[in-house]
């Protein structure tokens, strides 16, 4: 099976399912993962790869919530302590706290590219399209809100227009590890194995990629059935029995539905 793509019909909704979770059933690496989980500074950062329900994750959203009760109109507190609710899937609590600053913060675009994502999760399509095309401005896009309005559009299966957005995005932001890692993730909700996999390896190669790129680049690998590099790229990541056992159960996944 080296080296082979994965058959477009019957796995398609394997990938899909996959792929939207960001590898989180076959490749998070749970709570063995190497990489320290502390939650970033930046309120903003994707990078901030906290596994859910960790003393990392109670921690983060303790430290942000004493800043939010200070000042619930501060948007660095706002920022921070939604990212770090996300991180720990508690989505309804994010998005109360960000349709509050929304209001508070009108004009606040990043703050709407964050409440738009957070509707998304929730499975609010319509609405968080509506509130991220709304804080755009055509004459100077933000580059975070395009990113936002491609991912709510992959999600609605609109794969191509959710490539068109991110290549916009990369135009303003240019080699953005987050921007390809979500580009090569659209590529592999449509099929595109190759795409997917070249675009990912750029993203891991760039000073800032996080471990959840290199997760992805793994993921996609697999899926191809180039394990022994999937697996490389894994153990970087992950304690070696964990990656040996998601590889091993992603194989007998794909074997299962050849």
């Amino acid at each position: 099976m080296q080296g082979s793509a994965i058959k477009p019909a019957p796995r398609r909704r394997l990938l899909a399912a996959v792929a939207v979770l960001s590898a989180v059933a076959v490749l998070s690496g749970c709570a063995s993962s190497k990489q320290k989980n502390v939650a970033t500074h930046s309120p903003n950062a994707a990078s901030a790869s906290v596994v859910p329900g960790s003393s990392g994750a109670r921690q983060a959203i303790a430290r942000w919530a004493k800043e939010y009760e200070r000042d619930r109109t501060d948007r660095r507190a706002i920022l921070g302590y939604s990212n770090a609710l996300s991180q720990n899937r508690q989505f309804v609590q994010a998005k109360a706290v960000l349709r509050s600053a929304v209001i508070a913060h009108p004009g606040d675009r990043e703050i709407a590219s964050a409440y738009g994502k957070i509707l998304a999760m929730n499975g609010r399509f319509t609405e968080a399209l509506n509130v991220i095309q709304r804080a755009q401005t055509p004459q100077t896009p933000d580059w975070k809100l395009l990113s936002a309005e491609a991912a709510v559009n992959d999600q609605l299966g609109n794969h191509e227009k959710a490539r068109s957005l991110y290549r916009q995005a990369l135009k303003i932001a240019p080699d953005d590890p987050n921007l390809l890692n979500n580009l090569g993730l659209s590529h592999l909700l449509s099929n595109e194995l190759p795409e997917a996999e070249y675009t990912l390896r750029k993203a891991a190669s760039l000073p800032g990629a996080d471990s959840r790129v290199r997760q992805n680049l793994a993921l996609v690998l697999g899926i191809q059935g180039k394990f022994s590099e999937a697996e490389q790229v894994a153990r970087a990541e992950l304690d070696p029995r964990q990656a040996e056992a998601n590889i091993a159960y992603l194989k007998g996944m794909l074997q299962s539905r050849g």
